[in-house]
């Protein structure tokens, strides 16, 4: 499994129990359009999800917020009784003591924020982004990690950002998010649910 594979698995599996994951695929370019038949679709009888991270978001934004829109790859979850739609990325080249380097995963799911929030509670704090309903996740047990999920029409879109430290030893938890929430305001002006 890629690590963006295991990212993914490790980012569902904070949104919804026994989770497996498909093999990552490269995608080579993107397109951009507001109306787009979902790539995947479940038997569940939940909402499409109409909003491909993949696809949805510009690769110059995300040069722009500093990663690396050729590394990025499709992390896509049918499971049947809902889908993540998803899109791993891997931050700036890291300089130690100067620069860290994140990698982030966006998915989309037809999963609702009040699953989410009832799953996770004991670790997620309700917030907004940008007026928009969202939950903050800190699991001290999974180190270096930020997490936001985001209410939608169709469920939730969700943000995870692993930080690589820049320096031996363990990043210090209240660096875990440090700053990912402008990241995280940014993306969510293209989310169109």
């Amino acid at each position: 499994m890629s690590r963006w594979g295991t990212l993914a698995l490790v980012f569902v599996a904070a949104a919804i129990s026994a989770c497996s994951t498909s093999p990552a695929v490269e995608i080579e370019a993107s397109e951009t359009t507001t109306a787009r038949t979902p790539r995947i679709t479940d038997d569940s009888g939940r909402p499409p999800v109409t909003f491909d991270p993949c696809y949805d978001i510009p690769d110059e934004v995300m040069e722009d917020l500093g990663y690396d829109a050729g590394s990025k790859e499709l992390e896509d979850m049918p499971m049947g009784s809902y889908t993540f739609l998803g899109c791993g990325y891997e931050g700036t080249v890291s300089v130690p003591g100067v620069l860290a380097r994140y990698d982030l995963l966006v998915l989309a799911g037809n999963v609702s924020l009040d699953e989410e929030l009832e799953k996770n509670g004991t670790i997620a704090e309700e917030t907004q982004v940008n007026g928009r309903r969202a939950l903050l996740e800190v699991d001290p047990s999974t180190r270096d990690t930020c997490r936001y999920f985001l209410q939608t029409d169709f469920g939730m879109v969700g943000f995870s950002r692993i930080h690589h430290k820049d320096h031996a030893g363990p990043v210090p938890q209240d660096e875990w998010c440090a700053g990912f929430k402008d990241l995280v305001r940014t993306l969510e002006t293209f989310i169109q649910a």
